[in-house]
């Protein structure tokens, strides 16, 4: 059945890797890369008091969200 595979692929869109040239490899490996690049590492001291004060501020916002989603009633 690998052919009603490629064809299901091709049918949607996709193109199966077997059938990939060496150039859309290399590039899709690049695009990989790029992306793993781009990822900026962000250093948060979470022993902060603002830290601390943002996160409460944003599970208090958190849980009244999910209590108005389950209770929509004003």
């Amino acid at each position: 059945m690998p052919s009603l595979t490629r064809a299901l692929s091709a049918a949607r869109g996709n193109r199966c890797d077997e059938h990939m040239t060496i150039e859309g490899k290399i590039a899709k490996a690049g695009n990989a890369k790029k992306v793993e690049e781009e990822e900026e590492e962000i250093d948060i001291d979470l022993n902060a008091p603002e830290t601390e004060k943002a996160a409460l501020a944003i599970q208090g916002n958190f849980r009244r969200f999910q209590k108005r989603k389950k209770d929509p009633s004003p």
